[in-house]
């Protein structure tokens, strides 16, 4: 069973940073591995992704600048740096991976359980 491990949220004041980690094993291969959040009353929504092997990386309008998505594809580990915070970012941050559990299974989504991202003063 794929497993991925979070760490990283807690409370800041604006302007401060957070680095979330996420670990993923127990998976055969990986095509892209990615952070997305879900804010209380909205949608869940992509933040940042990077696909494995191309390094091709998307980040939503709202992060770009302050946020920096990286991968270190020895250790199946995606880390979301994240600078400038703002009240507005706060949020329930959960990692994505995207991969195929097995050699014999299709390419599926897997989440992460959620960290909390709080920025306040």
């Amino acid at each position: 069973q794929v497993q991925l491990v979070e760490s990283g949220g807690g409370l800041v004041q604006p302007g401060g940073s957070l680095r979330l980690s996420c670990a993923a094993s127990r998976i055969f291969s990986i095509y892209s591995m990615g952070w997305y959040r879900q804010a209380p009353g909205q949608q869940r929504e992509l933040v940042a992704v990077i696909t494995t092997g191309s390094d091709n990386i998307n980040y939503a309008d709202s992060v770009k600048g302050r946020f920096t998505i990286s991968g270190d594809n020895g250790k199946s580990t995606v880390y979301l740096q994240m600078n400038s915070l703002k009240p507005e970012d706060t949020a329930v941050y959960y990692c994505n991976v995207r991969g195929r559990a097995t050699p014999l299974r299709a390419r599926d989504d897997y989440w992460g359980q959620g960290t909390q991202v709080t920025v306040s003063s």
